[in-house]
């Protein structure tokens, strides 16, 4: 029988309502660094109100808050606007969008880290399935190591700073 979890939660994600809870849930989490690895930015996920005001309060309320993102099919969020675009426009000092670059786009995966502690993750960023974990370092510092490594050899999304006339 295994000890009892000192610390955290964890929790299987089968629908889209349970996914955006989930990243609303290790987004709170966060108390200086999230990183967001996905494919579209997620419709009804990232551009959800609860998750624009856990972003906005944690940038308002640290000093050193950085949110990075990382978008490995950046046309379509561009094409269809997103509300998380606009306030990286406006807070673009805490916010950064990258574009994977095109030989690193071959990841299936989707995933969402605070701090490096607590993670939400989906194996096909086509299907909600996933899992989340607000206290489980070792797993979320290895997706980090290959968030920066994928974050360096990135080229900065120009048009996600650019202002809409």
């Amino acid at each position: 029988m295994e000890p009892a979890r000192e610390k955290g939660r964890r929790w299987v994600i089968s629908t889209k309502d349970e996914m955006r809870q989930a990243v609303n849930d290790v987004a709170t989490e966060a108390t200086r660094r999230l990183s967001i690895f996905t494919h579209d930015l997620d419709p009804g996920i990232y551009d959800d109100p609860d998750f624009l005001e856990i972003v906005k309060h944690l940038v308002l309320s640290q000093a050193y808050a950085r949110i990075r993102v990382l978008i490995a099919n950046p046309s379509r969020t561009i094409k269809n606007g997103n509300n998380f675009v606009h306030l990286g426009r406006r807070l673009n000092t805490y916010i950064e969008f990258r574009h994977v670059r095109q030989d690193l786009r071959t990841h299936a995966e989707s995933f969402c880290i605070a701090d490096e502690t607590a993670l939400v993750y989906r194996l096909q960023h086509e299907r909600w399935e996933g899992i989340a974990d607000t206290y489980e370092p070792a797993v979320a510092r290895l997706y980090g190591k290959m968030f920066d490594e994928i974050w360096q050899a990135s080229e900065v999304a120009i048009e996600f700073r650019q202002l809409g006339i």
